[in-house]
């Protein structure tokens, strides 16, 4: 998968892998200094931050992993993985404490990133500097907005089950609309897909849309709940949200909810954009989350 022109071009990066009982784990670790810690969301990998790992590695530690069942990490049959937002962020834990990064975090989330990695937030706030959001989500489902009919599909029926494992539709439909200003090039989007190339690949892109919480007793619901009530210990410090207002799911809706939880948070919201902020305003966004971290130096930090 890595070894055609483009991927070369675009994933320069030495993988590396930490050994989860009897899966493997893959991450990015790029760089040196303060750690940036960036969690992709459903249905892409760390492919979608190869841009900013680029741009921040000189001045900062990057650390990007593919959770597990997505990108180049193991993907596991259910047996073997329980696919449910506690174990991934357990994973998260297990990797940071492996890696010894337990303080100065600044966390870039997109996505379902956005949940996994404030869940550890909520477990160790003392370990976060600052956040970055992208078209994400920790809360609940605002009331103004409608669970989207094509996700209830997906997460509720054989017909929606089929279609993810059987024709990778949830990636392939994600990368075809996931971006507005521009549409994303037909090579790039088979990068997204690639990792998701057959029944067994596509577990975890179906598994993420079953795991979304809508209800009590769902899993992870009382997780996502914990996180929101949580969510305003992290109001004061440094935050910096890029959002696309035409994207499929994580919608205008979101972005106002983000709005009134964290007042001070910097915000930079992109009316002609999708869901792939990073692809369809990368001239833009990456700028600003570089502008971001620097003009927010930690304790000590010197760029």
């Amino acid at each position: 998968m890595l070894d055609t022109p483009l991927m070369k071009k675009e994933y320069p990066f030495d993988g590396n892998f930490l050994q989860l009982g009897q899966l493997k784990y893959h991450y990015l670790d790029e760089g040196k200094g303060d750690p940036v810690v960036m969690l992709h969301g459903n249905p892409s990998w760390s492919f979608y931050y190869r841009n900013l790992v680029k741009e921040l590695r000189d001045d900062y530690r990057v650390i990007v992993p593919d959770h597990i069942g997505c990108g180049l990490s193991d993907k596991p049959v259910d047996s073997m993985y329980s696919f449910t937002l506690k174990q991934r962020v357990d994973d998260l834990e297990a990797l940071l404490d492996h890696l010894d990064i337990q303080s100065n975090i600044t966390l870039v989330l997109h996505d379902w990133g956005g949940m996994i990695g404030m869940a550890y937030a909520t477990r160790y706030p003392e370990r976060i500097a600052r956040l970055v959001f992208m078209n994400t989500a920790a809360f609940h489902l605002p009331k103004s907005k409608t669970f989207p009919v094509a996700l209830r599909i997906c997460r509720d029926t054989q017909l929606g089950a089929f279609l993810v494992q059987g024709f990778n539709l949830f990636a392939r439909g994600a990368a075809f609309i996931g971006c507005k200003r521009k549409s994303m090039p037909v090579e790039l989007r088979k990068a997204y897909c690639a990792p998701y190339d057959s029944w067994q690949s596509r577990v975890a892109t179906l598994r993420f849309v079953q795991d979304i919480p809508l209800e009590e007793g769902d899993p992870g619901y009382d997780i996502v709940s914990e996180v929101d009530e949580n969510l305003q210990q992290f109001a004061d410090l440094p935050i910096c949200i890029c959002w696309g207002e035409k994207d499929f799911v994580f919608d205008v809706n979101f972005l106002k909810e983000w709005k009134q939880r964290l007042p001070k948070a910097e915000v930079h919201s992109f009316a002609d954009c999708g869901h792939y902020i990073l692809e369809d305003a990368k001239e833009d966004v990456i700028p600003i989350i570089r502008d971001f971290l620097a003009e927010n130096p930690l304790p000590g930090q010197t760029l």
